[in-house]
């Protein structure tokens, strides 16, 4: 991953929930599965809503004001209102810290 930008402490990420960030001017919201650590656009793709402020549940993040959800590994929305994806991004964790690769924006 060569753009990568350092995101959070592992720790701060908590299990089966989300954390807003900022990274280099992108707010992004990380997702955590166990092991692994997802970052989306903090962003619904249909109302501008920041998704840091919805629910997780396994690998979906639910947008709070109008209920669609969120594929946390694709961006991919599982549900209407939203039609369209949330960009994602690329993540590594080393050494307990999380990075994320902006120049990498799906």
């Amino acid at each position: 991953m060569s753009d990568k930008h350092f995101a959070a402490p592992l720790d701060l990420v908590p299990d089966a929930g989300s954390l807003a960030v900022t990274v280099d001017g992108h707010e992004i919201v990380l997702v955590r599965d166990g092991d692994e650590v997802f970052a989306l656009r903090d962003e619904c793709s249909h109302a501008a809503i920041p998704l840091s402020e919805g629910d997780v549940e396994g690998r979906t993040i639910e947008c709070w004001l109008h209920g669609s959800r969120f594929d946390v590994t694709t961006g991919e929305p599982l549900n209407f209102p939203a039609t369209e994806p949330v960009p994602t991004y690329p993540t590594t964790i080393e050494d307990d810290r999380v990075y994320v690769a902006l120049a990498k924006e799906n």
